[in-house]
């Protein structure tokens, strides 16, 4: 099973460069509403930035750590530390990306902070070229297929209030948080309501593996699957699980690394694999787990963490790359923000599609006054 790859050459060719401006910003934008999973209630994205300078161009890298440690053991202040103290120390003009990346071997763990970083470094090698990511990465601009997270609701009715605009907006799948006592039920009454529906169920890790009766339960709704429904650092019991369910088991938190996911394919843990760019070390690693799938047939798709306009637009620039196919946490922004820093917003077409940003770089612009409004601190590193 293949798990690693020779680079491209114009990353082990081109170097880096001088850069003349480094600034991490950290942001607060308010959600429309509180997002819940069954580990926490989230009523604003805190979100740290990259910011880069060169020659006028500014290039942009998030952060898809929380202020908290409730959903991963990063936060906005450990990234901002390994960021300053062990990241960008290793950034030299005469190294290329690859060259920087084999120097970051010696941190472990740590892969919000360091995607945040390769992202921006991303961004800014697509500018100086003058062309969107996706081209820089290797890949023709394709439509993304849309895809919405439904949070935790407080009643079955305000579930299905929820499900009922989605569908009506146009997104090709749904997904719905469940947790204890918020399960089959909960499930039932979106399935009877919507037979026809793409429907996901995402458990953030909620319950155990003696639970697997319960979850077997969930079988007889045609599911397309069911997330991390153990726990966070399991690979092995969900393969237990797995094989007691008919339902599609998806990993997602379990998965850190290219490693993580073989070993995942390997066991048979799981027959579909989520893929968050920014939890997972960025643009690359991401390419390598998609690529991976791809050979071994298990359909991936490309995970959101709720991040403003510039961690989603990395997410739909990533999904050009033929192994993600499946509709992914890609949804509009109005869904979440009221104002985003970024123009322009993402928005469906009539179709449910989302189009891929042409600009150079990410390819959308940050709107710097917003950031400004939205602004928590800013620390110039250089």
């Amino acid at each position: 099973m293949k798990t690693k790859e020779r680079v491209p050459d114009w990353l082990e060719e081109e170097p880096l460069g001088h850069i003349e401006r480094i600034e991490l910003l950290t942001v607060s934008l308010p959600f429309v509403a509180p997002f819940g999973t069954s580990v926490a209630t989230w009523t604003c994205k805190e979100a740290l930035l990259v910011r880069l300078e060169d020659k006028g161009i500014t290039a942009w890298g998030e952060c898809v750590a929380d202020p908290d440690p409730y959903y991963a053991a990063e936060t906005t202040v450990s990234a901002a530390f390994i960021i300053k103290n062990f990241l960008l120390p290793e950034l030299k003009p005469e190294l290329s990306l690859a060259g920087l990346l084999r120097r970051w071997g010696r941190v472990r763990g740590n892969e919000m902070a360091r995607a945040a970083l390769e992202n921006a470094l991303l961004d800014l090698l697509a500018k100086r070229r003058g062309v969107p990511l996706h081209a820089l990465l290797g890949f023709a601009a394709t439509r993304v297929m849309s895809g919405i997270s439904i949070g935790l609701q407080e009643s079955i009715p305000a579930l299905l209030d929820k499900v009922q605009e989605a569908v009506a907006s146009g997104y090709h799948r749904v997904k719905m948080k469940i947790g204890r006592g918020h399960d089959v039920e909960w499930v039932k009454a979106v399935r009877e309501r919507f037979p026809a529906l793409a429907l996901m169920a995402d458990a953030n890790g909620d319950y155990s593996l003696e639970d697997s009766g319960l979850l077997a339960r969930l079988d007889e709704f045609a599911l397309t699957m069911i997330e991390q429904p153990l726990s966070y650092h399991d690979i092995y019991q969900h393969s237990l699980l797995q094989a007691r369910l008919k339902t599609p088991l998806c990993l997602d938190e379990s998965l850190h690394s290219v490693d993580d996911a073989a070993a995942a394919i390997a066991l048979k843990s799981c027959r579909v694999i989520n893929i968050k760019q920014g939890r997972v070390g960025g643009m690359l690693a991401a390419l390598q787990m998609a690529r991976l799938c791809k050979e071994n047939g298990i359909p991936a798709w490309s995970g959101g963490m709720d991040e403003t306009g510039i961690g989603r637009a990395l997410n739909i620039q990533l999904q050009a790359a033929p192994g993600f196919t499946l509709p992914g946490d890609t949804s509009e922004t109005r869904r979440y923000f009221k104002e985003d820093i970024v123009e322009p917003p993402v928005v469906l077409d009539k179709d449910g599609f989302i189009a891929m940003p042409m600009g150079p770089g990410i390819g959308i612009e940050v709107m710097e006054e917003r950031v400004e409004k939205y602004l928590l601190g800013r620390e110039k590193i250089k």
